[in-house]
This record gives C-alpha cells, structure tokens and sequence, in this order.
C-alpha cells in the first residue's frame, strides 16, 4: 500500500466514524490488500474510540487461523494477521462467520486467541443498533 492510499483510507476512516457508535467491518476477500485495507480502517477507528467488530468470512477467515504464512504489506512490512492481532490488544471483537469453522474442517481452537465464531442472531443485533457503520472488504 502507498502512502497515498493509507491518507485517503484515514480520511474516510475520519468521515465513516464521525458520530459513529460502532464501526461493523466485514472481510471475505482472500486478497492481502482488501484484507490491509480494512483493518486499517478499523484500527483508525478504534484509535478514534469507536467501538469495532470485524467479521471474517470465507478466505479472509484463514487471517484468524494460527501460525499462517503471509505477505507482508507495505509501508510497515507487517501481515494482515499482524494487524488483526494488534486490533485485538487494542479492543475490537474479532469473529469468524458461523459458516468458518464447520466449511473449512478447522476448530475453534485453531483460532488466533481472542478470535471466536460469530453467533448470527448476535451479529444482526449488533448491525440493527443505531450509530453502526458498515465496511465491506
């Protein structure tokens, strides 16, 4: 990613978030890119005290699967699971979709810690409060 590219996503992350309670970022794209693009928004968020939840479907669940081998991504030379990690220290939700684990033959224990599998019901509550904003990678 260019620098070019991080300040347009920071600056949207600033329009998005502005009188946001929650930021909802869904990932299912298996490109290491969509996969930065993302959590960058959702790490410029939480750094704006907005609540996030980030939910990893199809390809992109393999970010939350312990000990996978990944590109690192310019300009900080870090891996999408680099920053799905430091979004969890830092206090977003992280969740595979319910469909995850039991498609892909891997257990809840195969997970990053901190990474759980999202409960349907829980997701649409949370995506029906007001002030939820929603990204799509």
């Amino acid at each position: 990613m260019n620098k070019s590219f991080l300040m347009a996503a920071a600056l949207l992350s600033t329009a998005l978030v502005a009188q946001a309670d929650g930021l909802f970022v869904s990932i299912h794209s298996g490109a290491a890119m969509a996969q930065g693009a993302g959590l960058v928004l959702a790490s410029q968020a939480l750094e704006q005290k907005v609540e996030v939840r980030v939910l990893l479907c199809d390809a992109a669940g393999d970010i939350a699967v312990s000990g996978q081998n990944m590109p690192s991504l310019k300009p900080r030379n870090v891996t999408p699971q680099q920053m799905l990690q430091g979004l969890i220290k830092a206090g977003a939700k992280v969740e595979v979709c319910a469909l995850y684990l039991p498609n892909t033959g891997r257990a809840a224990s195969d997970l990053l810690a901190g990474v759980t599998a999202a409960k349907p019901a829980e997701v649409v509550a949370h995506l029906l409060k007001p002030g939820v904003r929603t990204l799509a990678f």
